[in-house]
Formats: structure tokens, C-alpha cells, sequence
């Protein structure tokens, strides 16, 4: 997928990591292959990518690297251990990066989302979710194009240059730092 990018634009600004799954299971009930499937798309896949994008933006001296958590690395949520660890995950992944590469001009940060209308929480329970947009401080689930402004401003210069290491959450309120 990199060398693809490269070979059709020549250079690489911007990576952002946002690809995911979810699925409601208790622990109790939960596999190892459950678990490995959930880490392995949530966090591993960052890992990857990051991995195999760095020498590009390290040789040029610039790069954008924006990981997509969730805000609930930060507050869990029951039945969503294994999600919750591997978004957890990508935020600590992001602020270790993120001390690694500063000094060569490249950024990393993560965009921690409340609950947003994707495919992603269809499949969630309806009672989870009635339940959850009751906790928010605006009582919604947010929308796609509400959270790709943060991204916008995290991939900008100079508007971004000083953020590196930080986790935004666009979140309904959900959690406040």
C-alpha cells in the first residue's frame, strides 16, 4: 500500500491510521481468536503502517501520522475489553512515536471520537446505544464530517505544527480532559 502511494504521488505527507473493527463480547466469553483479530486490525495494523511509512517521512525530514482511537481507550466499555485495549494501545503507541520521530519533523497524534454514525457501531446493541447517547454531554452520536476537521487541523502547517503526542476527542462530551 505504501509503495503504491509513493510510485502514484511521489511522496507521502499524511498517513492517518483509521481503519477498525468492533463487536460486543464479554470477556468471559471471549476466544483468543476474538481477541487476536481485535488487536491485530485496531492496533497492529497501525503498527504496520507507521512501520513501513517512517523511512519515507524520516528521508524528507516531514510527515503527518494521525492514529483514530476512540474515547473509549479512555473511559472503557463493557463487553469491549479487547477494543478498548487495542485503542488504549494506539494512543500509547502514538505518544511513544511521537518522542521518536519529533525531532526529524514528523508529528503524530491520535483522534479519540465519541461514538460516531459509521458502520462500525451498527452492529451495536440498541440498548447500549440509547444508553451511551444518555451519557453524552450532547446527547448524539456525532457524524463523520464533524470529525474530519480535527484531522484537517492535526495534518496542517503551520496550524498543526506544534501538536505531536496528543489525543483530540471530539467526543460529545463523553470525556473531558
Amino acid at each position: 500500500m505504501i509503495e503504491k502511494a509513493l510510485d502514484y504521488f511521489g511522496k507521502i505527507d499524511v498517513l492517518v491510521n483509521n481503519a477498525g473493527i468492533l463487536q460486543q463480547v464479554l470477556l468471559v466469553d471471549m476466544d483468543s481468536k476474538t481477541w487476536d483479530r481485535m488487536i491485530n486490525t485496531n492496533l497492529k495494523g497501525t503498527f504496520l503502517c507507521c512501520k513501513y511509512v517512517l523511512p519515507h517521512m524520516i528521508k524528507r525530514r516531514f510527515g503527518r501520522i494521525i492514529n483514530i482511537s476512540s474515547q473509549l481507550a479512555q473511559i472503557g466499555g463493557a463487553a469491549l475489553t479487547h477494543y478498548c485495549a487495542a485503542k488504549a494501545g494506539v494512543i500509547g503507541f502514538s505518544k511513544s512515536l511521537a518522542r521518536e520521530v519529533g525531532s526529524k519533523g514528523i508529528t503524530v497524534n491520535c483522534i479519540a471520537p465519541g461514538p460516531i454514525e459509521t458502520d462500525l457501531i451498527k452492529d451495536l446493541s440498541k440498548e447500549w446505544k440509547e444508553a451511551k447517547k444518555k451519557e453524552l454531554v450532547i446527547p448524539r452520536f456525532g457524524k463523520p464530517e464533524e470529525i474530519a476537521p480535527t484531522a484537517v487541523l492535526l495534518a496542517s502547517e503551520p496550524d498543526g505544527n506544534l501538536y505531536t503526542g496528543q489525543t483530540l476527542g471530539p467526543n460529545s462530551g463523553d470525556v473531558m480532559v
